[in-house]
């Protein structure tokens, strides 16, 4: 049952700084999967450089999912942090082994969507349509990952559960989209400028760390604006 209308909690963006100060542990996945994405990223260039790129995209396929599944940890995690149960990262690891299954199909539909708008805009010949069409399916499925780890919707439920928690709740998943392309995309664009003269290694450790504390941070946001919507009234 629906108990009153949307609502933007922008509060949890300041309060989310305060949780990342006090669960450091809540880097660890996100971390990870930087530091997998740095390796693969590095190594992956010489073995698809001398084919002219060729399976470049499988990679890139690879690592989104990685960072997927970490993401859904933290994701779980941060709901505890916010809901005031045991906030370690040892119970979260747990409830995230128990959902792995089903995060790890969330993430693949994700990905096979997201490429699918990206696909059908370059078959229609339009860079415009196809950067529409991208942008429409990110947002509408910008709580698959929240609705697979907090809600243990598997696979296809967690899709169509995101788009019913973006309908229920548009203007807050529009804050949410913003504040993670500001963070995931034009952030570490800027600030790793600096690091360009140094070398390879240095700016892909860069990008290792910016990723890893963004994930951590947009844990909380996401996983309560989740919680705010399915459970408490908005579908």
């Amino acid at each position: 049952m629906r108990r009153g209308g949307p609502n933007i909690n922008l509060a949890i963006y300041g309060q989310a700084f305060v949780h990342l100060v006090r669960h450091p542990s809540i880097i660890a996945l996100p971390l990870l999967a930087a530091i997998i994405d740095m390796f693969v990223s590095y190594w992956s260039t010489l073995f698809t450089d001398p084919l002219g790129g060729a399976g470049t995209g499988l990679f890139q396929f690879a690592i989104q999912i990685v960072y997927l599944f970490a993401f859904g940890g933290a994701v779980i995690q941060a709901n505890n942090i916010a809901r005031g149960y045991r906030a370690g990262f040892d119970e979260a690891w747990e409830e995230t082994r128990r959902k792995a299954g089903g995060i790890l199909l969330a993430a693949i539909g994700f990905q096979f969507v997201t490429f699918a708008a990206v696909f059908v805009g370059n078959l229609l010949g339009s860079g415009i349509i196809s950067l529409v069409l991208q942008i429409v399916a990110y947002f509408f499925l910008i709580m698959t990952i929240p609705a697979a780890a907090i809600g243990g919707l598997p696979g296809g439920l967690a899709l169509s559960g995101s788009i019913r928690a973006v309908r229920a709740n548009w203007p807050a998943c529009v804050v949410l989209a913003i504040v993670f392309a500001a963070l995931w995309v034009f952030v570490p664009q800027y600030l790793l400028v600096p690091l360009a003269p140094y070398g390879v290694i240095a700016t892909l450790i860069g990008i290792a760390i910016l990723r890893a504390i963004a994930l951590a941070y947009l844990a909380f946001p996401f996983a309560v604006t989740y919680d705010e919507t399915a459970f408490r009234g908005y579908y």
